[in-house]
């Protein structure tokens, strides 16, 4: 039976990518240079998060990076089987103002957005202290405009809270299975929450098609952007530091990234692979009834299949996950550096967000806990334990106590 007659039976596959090559030799549109300016660009904005988001004391929005030996000796009791070399979680989900790893790309896009206006209208220079930003003098300009963006949900908040913050005029456009605590915290915040009946697909379509109608419109595209991506990228260069202080040598990397239309993991997996080259395996986590990403890459015909063609319905507990149809710029970045992908069925998620959480008090939402089956799979095939798991964790921090209960008595 082949990679997609087993999609299509919904069961758990593991898929490793054909077309995978030496970094070295991979052609990209996307230069180190891209993200370190982009590093750039959110250092020059830091003074301006200090003074607007005082919780976020340096004015640098990042999470730590744990080894976590408790929930490794959970799950492996829950598997029955071992997880080989060391177990590490990336905390994402608990990134300061949006809760989870959409703080990265979506909030770097909507500051590269507002920085160029700034700088056009000349009310802005690139050596000045960005906290002038935190003014009604700008507030007032940027309510001429507006930002639109399609959404599950935790792209929406990233987008949301910090263009309502900047003074922007915000509309989120949020799919069916868009969770309702996250709408509710989007209007709170400022925003204007458009709902759909339909499912991802449309509620970036119909936004993309109202923001087009509006000159004064922009459009966070997370099906094509190039800034979100770069956002995201930034993490893969930023986490050598942490990896250094927890002395792992120079043991091979296998990282693991809950994956929904692709720009998230996708960007963290090309800064992975910046940062440390063929010794880093990515590996991208989807749920069963949403395996978009994989679809496009085992077909090779990326965003031009979606998975209701192949009969499956898109319905799944992992909001952020459920994506029907992957990114084009994404498929084309990483379809010669990606490791592989693996499909997780819903329960599985809630039973590791549960011994996570047990095992380390760790919260996360059930999506961020896709990538914890990557660190069986692979160990599966290893012939040593000299290796290292990094789990990326992707949100949770945000979820309001009576969902985690809901969620955690699964």
């Amino acid at each position: 039976m082949d990679i997609i007659d087993r999609l299509k039976t919904m069961e758990e596959v593991f898929w490793e990518n054909p077309n995978l090559k030496a970094f070295k030799d991979v052609e990209l549109p996307i230069s180190i240079e891209d993200v370190k300016e982009a590093e750039k660009r959110l250092e020059r904005f830091s003074s301006f998060i200090k003074s607007a988001f005082p919780e976020v004391k340096t004015g640098i929005i990042e999470s730590e990076t744990i080894e976590i030996s408790k929930a490794k000796k959970k799950l492996e009791e829950l598997e029955g089987k071992p997880i080989k070399g060391r177990l590490l979680i990336k905390r994402d989900d608990s990134l300061p103002i949006a809760g989870s790893i959409k703080a990265r790309g979506g909030i770097y896009e909507v500051l590269k957005h507002a920085e160029e206006l700034a700088l056009r209208e000349g009310i802005l220079k690139e050596t000045d202290d960005y906290s002038i930003i935190n003014s009604d003098k700008f507030r007032k300009f940027f309510s001429q405009h507006k930002v639109q963006v399609g959404s599950t949900g935790n792209l929406g908040l990233s987008i949301g809270i910090m263009s309502a913050k900047l003074g922007f005029n915000v509309i989120v456009h949020m799919s069916n299975d868009a969770k309702q605590w996250k709408k509710d915290l989007l209007r709170e915040k400022g925003a204007r929450v458009v709902e759909y009946e339909s499912d991802y697909s449309v509620a970036v379509e119909q936004g993309r098609a109202e923001s087009d109608k509006d000159p004064m419109s922009y459009f966070v595209d997370d099906e094509n952007s190039k800034s979100l991506f770069l956002g995201y990228a930034v993490a893969g260069l930023r986490i050598v530091k942490q990896l250094d202080k927890l002395n792992i040598g120079d043991s091979p990397i296998y990282a693991y990234l809950p994956c929904g239309v692709g720009g998230g993991p996708g960007g963290v997996a090309f800064g992975l692979k910046l940062s440390y080259g063929d010794r880093v395996n990515c590996y991208f986590a989807e749920p069963t009834h949403s395996p978009a990403f994989l679809l496009g890459m085992a077909t090779g015909k990326n965003d031009k299949i979606s998975v209701k063609d192949i009969g499956l319905d898109n319905i799944t507990e992992a909001d952020g996950l459920a994506v029907g149809r992957p990114s084009s710029f994404v498929g084309q970045m990483m379809k010669e550096t990606l490791s592989g992908c693996y499909t997780i069925e819903d329960e599985r998620l809630f039973k590791y967000m549960k011994a996570l959480y047990e095992s380390e008090g760790i919260f996360i939402e059930p999506s961020a806990a896709a990538g914890f089956l990557g660190a069986f799979l692979t160990s599966e095939k290893l012939e040593n334990d000299e290796v290292i798991h990094l789990v990326w964790s992707t949100g949770g921090s945000l979820v309001p106590e009576e969902v985690r209960k809901e969620m955690l008595n699964r």
